[in-house]
């Protein structure tokens, strides 16, 4: 599976973005599909998660409310719309994606088989 994140950009505080992770090989809706950051010298972190083809949906606290992921099964995408968005949510954002994940697991970045390249928010304020 190839993941492909694009989405990123400069906004003001406040603004929105929508990230998009486009899958490739595999079987989109097996999947499961994830957001994550990191910040320099930081470990990467859980933002968002679209369960096995979007039976579900899991956020971090830190963006419940403003973030939402969604997937297009006919586009073999997903996406991160972030609304009210805030300088501290400049980071390099990241799509990861594994077809076994279980639920247990999903907030962790290592159980991740694939992933796609960073794509860089930042948040003016």
């Amino acid at each position: 599976v190839q993941l492909q994140a694009s989405g990123g950009g400069l906004v003001q505080a406040g603004g929105s973005l929508r990230l998009s992770c486009a899958a490739s090989g595999g079987t989109f809706r097996r999947q499961t599909i994830a957001w994550f950051r990191q910040a320099p010298g930081k470990e990467r972190e859980f933002v968002a998660a679209f369960w096995r083809g979007g039976s579900n949906t899991y956020y971090a606290d830190s963006v419940k409310g403003r973030f939402t992921i969604s997937g297009d099964n006919a586009k073999n995408t997903v996406y991160l719309l972030m609304n009210s968005l805030r300088p501290e949510d400049t980071v390099v954002y990241y799509c990861a994606g594994d077809p076994s994940i279980i639920l247990s697991s999903v907030r962790l970045a290592r159980q991740y088989e694939y992933w796609g390249q960073g794509t860089l928010v930042t948040v003016s304020s």
